[in-house]
């Protein structure tokens, strides 16, 4: 006998089928294209075609275009499910619930509906149940109209989504179901009918039931994804990955994306490093699915770094937060990272080439259900080709070398696990023979030459390993039990010895011999020697919980062990000789070597730290969110205890303009890490204390429509209060601290950013900061000096005896990273009636960053650079695509789904942009700032190909 809550059974089964095709419209995908019975998609429009789903008069009734809901199921009312201009509207009575119903945003697709099925059918199984223990089996095979079997048919009892099936790659299927039980089976299938039957099997029964599925179709209104109101008020925003792959520049990564984003800022193209409001590279957290990953210790210039951890081919969904994110992220001052990897559910791959490396990535699934799940990427990747720009010549040999793997494996309903690797090693070996830089001004114009003997070889080696074992008994709880493992080995090893030359060039216009060396000021020797070793391994065990209530109420919860042992060792030191002279001038027998460097360091210690947070979303029209967490971290090295409680709050007014309102405070700690210990002269400071930034974050964002299109306005102006701060200075990428707690300061700013449509179809943004950093160092002085007439002694002055002395305080003096303005477009575009030829343009501008003369104090940070201005560009023809049909002569290329091939121009206005300093110091005691200058224009041909 049938029961009350299958009354109307058949229109609740099209109402579902009519809700997972809408699910599908609302995926984001800009490459996936389907085959035969298979629904086409195309960037964010899906397109019908007249011969798809049509409703069988022995499957769905539709009465007067209305659906009505009885008991378990949706009762339609006037406020309940509207049809607007062919858009659908869920409102927040309708179609409204998390994590039992399909979460989407714009950066999500999927590419079977079986996986939608599954969450559509969970959604309902809130109102079902099973009261009956006993178990009865259907099997069979599912076949098209011509007997065709059907690989990935889902096999469902209808209201549950713990009875559900996949048939495997001969279309068979095999499902437990209760016993006893009247209840319907459903068989649903991409782009073919919906079939189902009745079963009442007695406990043990097994009954074969075969299902042939017919092509059916109907015409879909135009379907608009509403943005989820909550993901709006949430301190993170969302990127799109697929947007890596169309981004011009010599570095093709995620990173590449986020500095173009508000509050991001960076100087150099080479390195995947970035600063987020006023903070160094160490204050950002990086997480692939729920690990932290650490960045190298002692790279010193970008040209080293080689590729980022993130591999882009793998990447599913990135979320970034420049500040006042949850508690549930870690200890860091600045910013998070958040990134996803896939998991498949076809086999699927990519292959990319360019002059400057190539890469491979394999995707697929197996097993019933596709149980088991892997994920596959390789890179290589050589700066041969773009360090041949350089200023310094010579001979470079650099190997970037990374392979990834994500392997997932459902161990049955209640169960998961996940098994992450990474090995990635870089090899930087350079013999450099020669240097000629220009510089100055006009009426000073400048010329450093330097001729070279030695080389340098830098090996980095990673190994990162990660276990996650995954319970979900129910809908509503989730734990995750993470082992993870990090091994840094890393060597540096130089011996560069230079003769410089300095010299004044010609700057008389009339002058024959202008631009030519009129005369030399000052010649000299260098060398440069290092032999550091580090070696670091760090493991961590983390417990993580989710548990949902009520409507749309999250707890989070967890806890975290983390060990760490590091081996560091450290022989650096520099020698210069100007004019026959030992810079600083000695006794004709001593040799002063400068920056002298020779320690060992073994550290070996363990961290606690866990977090408790809260969101709470009110059932108002407004839907005001708040989240409430805390964080505490102890670290048995310096023997300090922090507690950061952090709040976020967002609200969405009833106004007729799409505006969301958020605001966030925290207090963020940042226990130290191996680098912030070192001070300049190798000495470790182990009782060195946590820094702390406090955030005060108010933001708000628009959605709305320019010649109808959509388009997204974000705002957000911030105030950080830091105190504790360890000092640090910047030579390229590498930061050298103080190893204290003796600055405070602050940082301010606003960010803007304008994203949407400006081409249909394709997405582009413009981003703009303004912002400034200030740090006040305790105890920072100097004395200026004075002769017996009263000069003060400067380099040039010839009575260099001092009689008296002033002292100077210091005050607040601009932080590192204070880069005032920063602008950057990301723009995509395609000829018009001609989709697959597309330009796709990166620019970045920005104030230059703060610099000063080394172990001087009066002049710390001084001093500005030249602002950074670069603009990528590349022209891109899609071979085969959406948008392109793969020849029917060729029959090879129609076993791809997406070819690329791509010109791009690296700096396209061929600026010289400068990324730090050599100094140079003559006998006299003049010292002359050389900068060191990026890369200039250069051209590079790609082929992405997707299978």
């Amino acid at each position: 006998m049938v029961n009350n809550r299958y009354i109307d059974k058949f229109a609740a089964v099209k109402m579902r089928i009519l809700i997972a095709c809408i699910s599908y419209l609302a995926c984001f995908s800009d490459s996936l294209t389907k085959k035969s019975n298979f629904f086409s998609w195309k960037s964010n429009c899906f397109f019908q075609k007249s011969n798809f789903f049509s409703w069988k008069s022995n499957c769905f009734s539709r009465k007067s275009n209305s659906y009505f809901w009885k008991r378990s199921c949706f009762f339609q009312k006037s406020n309940s499910f509207f049809q607007k201009s062919n858009c659908y509207f869920w409102k927040s009575n309708c179609f409204f619930r998390k994590r039992n119903c399909f979460y989407y945003n714009n950066t999500t697709s999927f590419n079977r509906i079986f996986l939608i099925s599954v969450i559509i059918f969970a959604f309902f199984n809130s109102i079902n149940c099973f009261a009956q223990e006993g178990k009865a089996t259907i099997y069979g095979m599912v076949s098209d109209s011509v007997g065709k079997p059907l690989a990935g048919t889902t096999v469902a009892l209808y209201g549950s989504n713990r009875f559900l099936t996949i048939t495997d790659s001969s279309g068979i299927y095999e499902l437990s179901i209760p016993a006893f039980l009247n209840d319907t089976i459903i068989f649903s299938y991409v782009g073919l009918g919906i079939g189902h039957t009745f079963v009442n099997l007695r406990e043990g029964e097994k009954r074969k039931l075969n299902m042939t599925l017919v092509f059916s179709s109907t015409n879909l209104p135009e379907f608009v994804k509403k943005e989820d109101k909550i993901d709006r008020g949430t301190p993170m925003e969302i990127i799109n990955p697929k947007i890596v792959d169309v981004n011009p520049g010599p570095n093709n990564s995620i990173e590449s994306i986020v500095k173009t984003y508000p509050g991001v800022t960076s100087n150099n193209e080479l390195s995947n490093q970035y600063n987020v409001r006023g903070g160094n590279y160490d204050e950002n957290l990086v997480y692939i699915n729920d690990v932290e990953v650490f960045r190298p210790f002692l790279i010193q210039a970008g040209q080293q770094e080689g590729l980022s951890i993130i591999n882009s081919d793998l990447v599913s969904n990135v979320a970034f937060s420049a500040g006042g994110f949850d508690a549930a992220y870690g200890d860091k001052m600045s910013s998070v990272l958040d990134i996803k990897y896939k998991r498949p559910t076809d086999f699927a791959g990519s292959v990319s080439l360019s002059l400057l490396g190539q890469s491979l990535s394999l995707e697929g699934s197996a097993g019933k259900g596709h149980r088991f799940t892997y994920l596959f990427g390789f890179r290589e990747k050589s700066n041969n080709y773009v360090l041949g720009s350089l200023d310094t010549k010579g001979d470079y040999n650099t190997a970037f070398t990374d392979v990834q793997g994500l392997m997932t494996y459902d161990i049955n309903d209640k169960w998961e696990l996940e098994v992450f690797g990474n090995f990635s090693e870089n090899k930087y070996n350079v013999v450099p023979s020669n240097r000629t830089t220009t510089f100055g001004t006009v009426s000073a114009a400048l010329n450093f030459v330097v001729y070279f003997d030695g080389q340098e070889i830098d090996s980095y080696q990673t190994l990162n390993g990660a276990a996650t074992l995954i319970y979900h008994p129910n809908q509503h709880f989730k734990l995750k039990s993470i082992f993870s493992a990090y091994q840094d080995n890393e060597n540096e090893s130089y011996d560069i010895e230079g003769q410089f030359y300095l010299n004044q060039l010609n700057n008389n216009l009339g002058s024959s011999n202008f631009g030519n060396v009129a005369f030399n000021l000052g010649v000299g020797t260098f060398i440069n020697h290092a032999r550091d070793v580090l070696n670091a391994n760090v493991y961590n065990f983390e417990e993580k919980g989710y548990y949902t209530y009520g409507k749309n109420n999250e707890l989070q919860f967890g806890a975290k062990v983390q060990h760490e042992v590091i081996t560091d060792n450290l022989n650096e030191w520099n020698y210069v000789d100007s004019a026959g002279y030992s810079i600083p001038i000695q006794p004709d027998t001593a040799i002063t070597l400068q920056n002298p460097v020779w320690v060992t360091h073994n550290i070996s210690s363990n961290r606690y730290s866990g977090y408790v947070q809260n969101k709470w979303v009110f059932d108002a029209a407004s839907k005001p969110t708040l989240t409430l967490g805390v964080r505490t971290n102890y670290w048995d090295l310096n023997k300090q205890n922090v507690v950061s409680p952090r709040a976020n709050f967002s609200i969405k007014p009833e106004w007729k303009a799409d505006f969301v309102f958020r605001a966030a405070w925290g207090i963020y700690y940042q226990p130290p890490f191996f680098r912030e210990m070192l001070d300049l002269n190798g000495n470790l400071h182990t009782d060195i204390k946590a820094q702390e930034s406090i955030h005060f974050v108010l933001g708000s964002d628009y959605n709305f429509k320019a010649w109808d299109r959509p388009f997204k306005f974000v705002s957000e102006a911030y105030y950080k209060i830091l105190d504790n701060l360890d000092p640090y200075f910047i030579d390229d990428v590498r930061i050298r601290y103080l190893g204290n707690n003796q600055a405070t300061g602050f940082a301010e700013g606003i960010d803007f950013r304008l994203n949407g449509e400006f081409v249909k179809n394709v997405e582009s943004w413009a981003s703009l900061s303004i912002m400034q950093t200030k740090e006040t160092i305790a105890n920072n002085s100097y004395y200026n000096y004075y002769n017996n007439e009263g000069q003060q002694i400067l380099p040039g002055v010839i009575d260099t005896k001092a009689v008296d002395s002033v002292k100077n305080t210091v005050g607040s003096i601009p932080r590192p990273a204070d880069q005032r303005i920063t602008f950057s477009i990301l723009f995509q575009d395609y000829i018009p009636k001609h989709p697959t030829f597309k330009m796709n343009l990166n620019l970045v501008f920005g104030s230059g960053f703060p610099f000063g003369p080394p172990n001087s104090t009066n002049f710390l940070d001084a001093f500005r650079m030249p602002f950074y201005r670069r603009v990528d560009i590349g022209f891109s023809k899609q071979i085969v695509g959406e948008n392109s049909k793969a020849p029917d002569h060729i029959h090879f290329l129609k076993h791809f789904t997406s070819i690329w091939i791509s010109l791009e121009v690296f700096n396209l206005l061929d600026v010289s942009n400068t990324v730090s300093y050599t100094w140079v110091q003559d006998a006299s005691g003049t010292k002359y700032a050389v900068p060191n200058y990026l890369t200039t224009r250069q051209l590079n041909l790609r082929l992405n190909v997707k299978f």
